[in-house]
């Protein structure tokens, strides 16, 4: 059905049911029609109850006669629908609503055009310009910027090594991986004193043991070298110091034989004015070269019966033993320098042999019964280090399950790990690379218990147990350094170890404890 807008030269404003420019049929108003069918209630009027003429809908979807709406209109200003109470509005406020409505997005930089029906749609999925959450950061980002996003500039996106070692890790932890990463190439630690061999960090440790002798020789002829060159520097400050000393007997010797010359002239006060000036400054050879050539040409315009040359030959002398003298300064300045650079390296020397002993010390104290005791002292500082990012977790010694047994080691974050970052103490089990892996069965199927020792003596210890999961790459035969380690992020809160009350830390050192269930092991 269709009908013009217009009736007797009234504009209607409302919305007609149709969408097309048909004409609908001539039915005339307030006359009563038959039809061979029973008329359907869609084509009556919700106002009069008869055949819909010149149809018009409003916004709430019932449909009037054209005149039956301006006789609503006639009534109020503001028509009401008889059905549903609901206000009518005019074309105008509709078009406000309109869900075929064609509108601009919203979305900055998005210069689609879409209908109103469909804008929430386009919004929420379809728009290029919306925003949403990266999946691994978590910060809202551009739709159209998200892949560059993710593979340029999101801090948790997870990156291959550069070296190739085949792990991943967020790009924030690239830095920190480097510095463990079993396949990047480093210098021997023994370099410094000779050992000229470069590997794979993940292989440099069978270089480090195999070549434990040779280490030692060379430090030690590193520190034979030094000692001879401190004591040569030592003979050498010493005969400088004995020359010195003669020079300096010298320099007074001739100070004592000017002033017997300058007795002579006793009655020349000019003169001997000159001469005590010379005395006093004689370090400076050039004004000591100008009194000279003065008392000659006095010498000479007075005619004097001394001879003089024996004199002046005794002054070019101790302006050479002068000059001599400076020379030997400069070069003890250079000595002590050099002096301060040996002594710089025999510090070295020094903390590299403690480092040795320590070293020694910790291969002499590894377990091989499946269990580990570890030590974790200086907690308050080595913790601050953590919380500031320094060094965020610190490695146990290895230990392992028998003499030919897995190579194993824990691991800790002081500040947390994951879900436990700053509040809690992260403690893992790791598995190592070890010698005999090759004779060993894999994957590593073991049970493991971490504990946290009470120093009470009441054994209030705090524990969790695991049984590695064979399915875990944390448990496959390592092909690095060393597996991703596997344990509990929120092992123990900060608030029950740091308590007042506590009784973990005792003289700011804690002990942890993890032991493997030998069970079913197969001992080589």
């Amino acid at each position: 059905m269709a009908s013009s807008e217009e009736q007797g030269g009234v504009t209607c404003g409302f919305i007609r049911q149709n969408s097309s420019n048909s004409i609908s049929l001539d039915f005339e108003p307030n006359t009563e029609y038959w039809f061979v069918e029973q008329l359907e209630e869609r084509y009556k009027c919700a106002f009069c109850h008869s055949v819909l003429h010149n149809p018009h809908q409003t916004g709430c979807g019932h449909r009037f006669c054209q005149h039956c709406i301006l006789a609503l209109r006639e009534l109020n200003a503001m028509p009401i629908c008889p059905v549903d109470k609901e206000i009518i509005k005019s074309q105008e406020d509709h078009l406000q609503q309109c869900l075929f409505q064609t509108i601009p997005c919203s979305n900055e930089n998005c210069r689609e055009a879409v209908l109103r029906r469909d804008l929430q749609e386009h919004l929420s999925t379809g728009c290029q310009f919306r925003e949403e959450k990266c999946i691994y950061c978590k910060k809202d980002v551009v739709v159209i910027n998200l892949q560059n996003h993710e593979e340029n500039l999101c801090p948790e996106y997870p990156v291959s090594c550069p070296n190739k070692c085949s792990q991943v890790f967020p790009r924030t932890e690239v830095d920190e991986h480097l510095a463990v990463c079993p396949e990047a190439e480093q210098d021997c630690p023994f370099k410094h004193y000779g050992c000229a061999v470069k590997d794979k960090r993940g292989s440099l440790w069978k270089h480090e043991q195999s070549a434990l002798r040779e280490h030692m020789l060379l430090v030690l002829e590193k520190n034979f070298q030094l000692e001879r060159q401190i004591s040569e520097l030592h003979k050498s400050l010493e005969q400088k110091e004995s020359k010195i000393q003669q020079l300096t007997e010298t320099v007074r010797k001739f100070e004592k034989e000017f002033k017997q010359f300058a007795q002579l002239f006793g009655k020349n006060g000019s003169f001997l004015s000159n001469i005590q000036v010379l005395t006093s400054h004689i370090d400076k050879s050039a004004w000591l070269e100008a009194q000279v050539c003065q008392l000659l040409q006095m010498v000479n315009q007075q005619q004097h019966n001394f001879d003089l040359r024996s004199l002046v030959e005794e002054i070019d002398a101790v302006k050479q033993k002068i000059t001599l003298l400076e020379t030997n300064d400069r070069r003890l300045v250079v000595l002590e320098g050099e002096t301060n650079k040996h002594d710089a390296h025999i510090n070295i020397h020094k903390a590299q042999l403690n480092k040795n002993e320590e070293r020694f010390k910790l291969l002499e104290g590894t377990c091989y019964n499946g269990k580990l005791i570890w030590k974790v002292t200086d907690y308050k500082m080595k913790k601050r280090e953590a919380v500031d990012g320094h060094t965020v977790s610190i490695f146990s010694q290895p230990f392992y399950t028998s003499r030919c047994g897995y190579r194993l080691c824990a691991r800790a974050y002081l500040n947390g790990d994951g879900s436990g970052k700053g509040t809690h103490l992260s403690l893992y089990f790791v598995v190592m690379r070890g010698e005999f892996d090759s004779l060993l069965q894999w994957p590593f199927r073991q049970r493991v218990t971490l504990m946290l020792l009470d120093q009470s003596g009441k054994k209030n210890h705090i524990m969790e147990t695991f049984k590695a999961d064979p399915n875990s790459s944390s448990f496959k035969k390592p092909d690095g350094e060393m597996n991703i380690a596997s344990g509990c992020p929120r092992f123990v809160a900060h608030s029950t170890l740091e308590s007042a009350k506590n009784t973990y830390i005792r003289d700011d050192t804690l002990f942890l404890k993890v032991a493997v269930d030998l069970t079913d092991l197969e001992e080589l």
